[in-house]
């Protein structure tokens, strides 16, 4: 695992976003240097409870990931970085690299949006693979008409917690039908 660091670059969650065409949230790494960006496309689900721990609002009992990450402390278990490994036909894949109470290192295969629900939990670096920032941008930029083109940063501006109250209440059960 220590190996391989320099193919990734460290990102944060630089906030959440929605995809001014297809209404669907999206989570944007951004790197500390405010360089690069990587948006990714996640469910209404997943962007919820991003946003709950981004705003420090505290749910009256354990959410997916808290319970995830409570289970993992339980058991000795830490987090030692999640990382955005691949993209691979529009799907991002990621891994969540974890140390075993006695010592083993596990990886454990993720949908991006749990690894980076699960990092903000466990304030856990988040990594990205310099392979998948580079797809992403060439993706970008065969696509000049695309919807993919407008999030641009106007569009980064993170969604104030009223706002996500707001399309989570406006969401229908036909809304989570999305390809996971």
């Amino acid at each position: 695992m220590a190996g391989h660091r320099e193919d990734f670059i460290l990102m944060m969650v630089g906030g959440l976003t929605l995809d001014p065409t297809t209404k669907m949230p999206i989570v944007v790494l951004k790197d500390p240097d405010n360089k690069l960006n990587l948006p990714i496309w996640i469910g209404p689900l997943e962007a919820a409870s991003m946003a709950t721990e981004l705003e420090g609002i505290k749910p009256q009992r354990p959410m997916t990931h808290d319970l995830l990450r409570n289970l993992l402390t339980e058991l000795g278990a830490t987090v030692e970085a999640v990382e955005v490994t691949e993209l691979r036909e529009n799907t991002y894949f990621a891994q969540i690299q974890l140390r075993s109470h006695d010592g083993r290192a596990l990886q454990i295969d993720s949908r991006p949006s749990d690894a980076i629900s699960l990092a903000l939990r466990t304030k856990s670096p988040i990594y990205v693979a310099k392979q998948v920032l580079e797809v992403s941008s060439e993706l970008h930029e065969s696509q000049p008409g695309d919807q993919q083109q407008s999030v641009n940063d106007q569009n980064l501006a993170s969604v104030s917690r009223d706002k996500w109250s707001e399309i989570l209440e406006r969401m229908s059960p036909e809304d989570f039908k999305y390809k996971m």
